[in-house]
Formats: structure tokens, C-alpha cells, sequence
């Protein structure tokens, strides 16, 4: 099962993916977490220091890895056909929850380049990983829709849209859920995060409804994981919180799903 978790940003698609990643892997499922965030922060989710973070190659730092999957001799032109085992061998980390963890990495300054390469090495890793039934794949999507037109998320099972009830949030669901249709996927399900009440609740399903997207869960909102989270831990070491549970319980919906 290969998953990818979208929306705006500040949304919260980070927890729900680590939550997801970490749920699998309770019930069994050999995980991987591929954080593909330009921003990325999901291996302290997943329960690593920020020092352990750090020890992580980054896809996007490793210009010999990156050259030898995808260079081609012509500028701007990349191979799309490789394989991809050495990366989850060499380039990954077993985080405290089980789930072994991959960040693409990130832009650190002005005209350092563009991320073209090592999207095209992520892309590539979602084509030729051959997942079975025991296997799991969790991408933590960059904020918005540049992904889809990237084609970075085309080669999963699942598209996960996360939204709070804010109109800017839903409308970016919106573009994500139509260019995702528009590239085949079959899959898409929306998740509603940081519910308050109610009438944000309403709000949610009506866009839902008006947009022929399944809800997969309501994840409510929960000052413990804002607490958590201030404190530097990860909110997933704390089964008793509402929000982790229900994420908990979406990802046992998921396998169901999927089986």
C-alpha cells in the first residue's frame, strides 16, 4: 500500500502522516515514511531528535546519488527508469515507532537550485517499490499542488487530502482532488483535521459532499498535541490524546480498505 498525504499547509499533514506510518507498523505492516516536505520536520513526529533528524542524508544533498539515478548528459533531462533498493537500504532511519524513514530534502538558499532531480528519484522510488500486503509506504506531501503537477505522487494506491473547515484550506483540497482526477488516481479520500465543533464539521462534509469525496475520519482538535509538540516531544508518544487515537484508528480503515 502506498500512500500520500496533501493540502494546504498548516493543515496538519504531518502528524496525520506520521500517525498513519506508525499505526501500520503496530499492526505488522513493514513501513517506510518518505518525508517529501521542502520544510521537512516528519522524523521528530516519528519520534527522532532533532540531532538524529540531522543524521539523515537528504536525497537532495546527495548530488553523487542523485547524478547516478537521474543525470543523462543533457541539461534538464533526467533518466526515469532505475533501481531504486539501495536508497531504502542506504539512505533510510529506524525511527523509535518501527517506521523506517527517507527525506528528500529541502532548498537551503537563493538560487541553490531546483528540486527537479531529486523529485524525479522520489517519483521513480514510488514506481519500482513493489509493495505486498505486509508493506506500507507513508509520503508526507509538500503544502499545496505542485506535486500533483509533478507527477511526484502518481505512482501511490491512496490520496489522502487534509483539511481543517478554513474556506482557503478546502478550496486547495478542491485543486488537489480535480488534478489528481484529472491524473488517474483512483483512490482519494479526505480527512477532516483540528474539528472544533459542529458547524466546522458541517462545513467539512458539505465540501465533501459537493465534491464526491469519501471522509475517511474526523480528527478533532486537541490542545494536547499543541502542548506536545511546544515541548519538543512527539504527540504520538501519547496514545491517551483524542486527536492520536482517532489518527490511530483511520490507519486500521485504511488497511481494511486495502485488504
Amino acid at each position: 500500500m502506498k500512500i500520500a498525504v496533501s493540502g494546504k499547509g498548516g493543515v496538519g499533514k504531518t502528524l496525520i502522516s506520521a500517525g498513519l506510518a506508525k499505526g501500520f507498523a503496530e499492526r505488522g505492516l513493514k513501513t517506510i515514511a518518505i518525508d517529501a516536505d521542502s520544510s521537512p520536520n516528519l522524523a521528530v513526529t516519528l519520534g527522532l531528535s532533532a540531532e538524529e533528524a540531522r543524521k539523515i542524508t537528504p536525497i537532495s544533498e546527495n548530488k553523487e546519488l542523485v547524478d547516478s539515478k537521474t543525470n543523462t548528459g543533457y541539461s534538464g533531462v533526467y533518466r526515469l527508469t532505475f533501481s531504486v533498493d539501495d536508497i531504502v537500504r542506504d539512505y533510510s532511519m529506524l525511527t523509535p515507532f518501527g517506521v523506517n524513514m527517507i527525506v528528500m530534502g529541502t532548498v537551503h538558499s537563493m538560487g541553490s537550485g531546483c528540486m527537479c532531480a531529486p523529485n524525479a528519484v522520489i517519483r521513480e522510488l514510488l514506481r519500482h517499490l513493489i509493495v505486498e500486503r505486509d508493506e506500507a509506504i507513508v509520503l508526507d506531501m509538500e503544502a499545496g499542488v505542485e506535486h500533483i503537477g509533478r507527477g511526484t505522487a502518481s505512482h501511490v494506491d491512496v490520496l489522502i487530502i487534509v483539511a481543517d473547515s478554513n474556506l482557503k484550506a478546502l478550496e486547495i483540497a478542491k485543486r488537489i482532488k480535480d488534478l489528481a482526477k484529472i491524473a488517474g488516481m483512483k483512490q482519494i479520500y479526505l480527512i477532516g483535521n483540528r474539528v472544533m465543533n459542529e458547524n466546522q464539521k458541517k462545513a467539512i462534509v458539505a465540501f465533501a459532499k459537493k465534491n464526491n469525496l469519501e471522509i475517511l475520519g474526523f480528527v478533532p482538535f486537541d490542545q494536547g498535541v499543541i502542548e506536545k509538540d511546544m515541548q519538543g516531544i512527539s504527540p504520538l508518544n501519547f496514545k491517551e490524546l483524542i486527536a492520536v487515537k482517532t489518527i490511530d484508528n483511520i490507519s486500521e480503515r485504511l488497511i481494511e480498505k486495502n485488504n
